[in-house]
């Protein structure tokens, strides 16, 4: 498939906004049951919600370059009962809602205990909003994945590979981002989240490279023979039918040679992965914002790397009539 930087950007900025709310509703979590330091909810609750809002809102509006019709955008929601990508429509809202009265509540303190149990814990009316945006989330991480998990005739995206990973990358590149962000606003929680962040990262690496070990080894169900109904074996096509391009050589084919995927292959799993990993174990021991920013950095350019593999791996069966250009 040809990969659409405005997708790319769409999932991959959403990603990082899900992966920091669920940073933060984490880290509250475990306030709430006294296993880490409370924080100051205006100063670390309620600006990295906004962070993560911001991120939600740019990834939005890429997605809004991708239509050819901006202005009928929310027809894309009608079709809900039978379309993954009329639920991501509903559901990208629905979490920016819950993540700006989060932030919100945080920011004017509206945050009225509603029980506290015998060892310490308590029940606050934030962490029953977070308990809502965790679930929409996760909502969402679905929907987007099964956009194209969904679609049994491009079998690299026909797995439950593909939605894990979707999940996992996302988790990972908030977690990181939280990571920086807690290192200038919460300290104390600085190594929590560089740990949470590096799990994820490793597991993210096991289930990646599970996909790519998969998608190797496919046997295309389509071939040139059943393409044309001809079942002689020796078949060769000498052209595509007409001189110049259409929307079939041009949506459905990435035109990268097979040394540049092999490349973005290896770039993407270092700037993942890797490089992440090691700039967050640095940074964790030398307490340095700016190299858990570049982790950060780091990891978002490989997650976009990352995700224009993805799409260019895909191989649309149309291509078997277009393979001579």
């Amino acid at each position: 498939m040809h990969p659409a930087f405005s997708v790319i950007f769409l999932t991959t900025l959403i990603g990082v906004g899900q992966g920091m709310f669920l940073a933060l509703f984490t880290g509250q979590s475990y306030s709430a049951v006294e296993l880490l330091p409370t924080q100051n909810s205006a100063d670390f609750y309620a600006t990295g919600g906004m962070i993560a809002l911001l991120f939600l809102i740019g990834g939005l509006i890429a997605s809004f370059f991708h239509l050819g019709r901006p202005e009928r955008a929310w027809r894309a929601a009608t079709q809900w009962r039978t379309s993954w990508l009329s639920r991501e429509v509903i559901v990208l809202p629905i979490m920016m809602g819950l993540v700006f009265i989060y932030s919100l509540m945080h920011w004017f303190e509206w945050d009225t205990i509603l029980f506290t149990a015998k060892t310490g814990a308590r029940l606050q009316v934030t962490l029953v909003i977070g308990v809502l945006g965790m679930l929409a989330t996760f909502a969402l991480f679905i929907c987007t994945a099964m956009i194209y998990a969904c679609l049994k005739f491009l079998q690299e995206w026909h797995s439950p590979l593909t939605v894990i990973n979707y999940i996992l990358l996302g988790t990972a590149s908030g977690f990181t981002l939280a990571t920086a962000f807690a290192n200038v606003s919460a300290p104390d929680l600085m190594s929590f989240y560089a740990i949470w962040s590096m799990i994820i990262i490793a597991a993210g690496l096991i289930t990646r490279m599970a996909s790519l070990f998969r998608n190797s080894r496919i046997k295309a169900k389509s071939t040139i023979q059943t393409a044309i109904g001809v079942r002689h074996t020796k078949i060769e096509q000498k052209a595509m039918g007409f001189m110049g391009g259409s929307v079939n050589t041009r949506d459905f084919f990435h035109h990268a040679t097979a040394r540049f995927l092999k490349a973005m292959k290896w770039i993407f799993l270092l700037l993942t992965f890797v490089v992440p990993f090691i700039l967050l174990w640095s940074g964790m021991n030398s307490q340095s914002t700016g190299t858990l920013l570049a982790a950060f950095v780091v990891q978002y350019v490989g997650l976009i790397a990352e995700r224009w593999f993805f799409f260019a791996q895909a191989n649309h069966p149309q291509n078997l009539y277009y393979q001579t250009i």
